[in-house]
């Protein structure tokens, strides 16, 4: 096995791996914890203030961890499409 064939493309190899495996698992988490945070702010502790408070983080949080996850994953697919790994390229 080369190198090359280690690294794969966007369908096989490490890259297709990460790209089909572990990126949705990390942005279903962030979506978890964002409805996390939803919920516990309108439904489920809707007279403790503490409690709001705690799901006003994880929804502030969340969307902050998602514009990041969004942000460096199109980032590395410009980078891949760039050096001619990606299948548009």
């Amino acid at each position: 096995m080369t190198f090359a064939q280690f690294v794969g493309n966007s369908s096989s190899g490490l890259i297709g791996v990460l790209n089909t495996v572990v990126v949705p698992i990390i942005f279903t988490l962030a979506f978890a914890a964002f409805i996390w945070g939803v919920a516990n702010y309108f439904l489920l502790h809707g007279g403790e203030e503490a409690k709001r408070e705690e799901g006003k983080a994880f929804i502030l949080w969340s969307i902050i961890g998602l514009v990041v996850l969004f942000s460096v994953w199109g980032f590395v697919n410009l980078l891949l499409s760039t050096l001619g790994i990606a299948p548009g390229a």
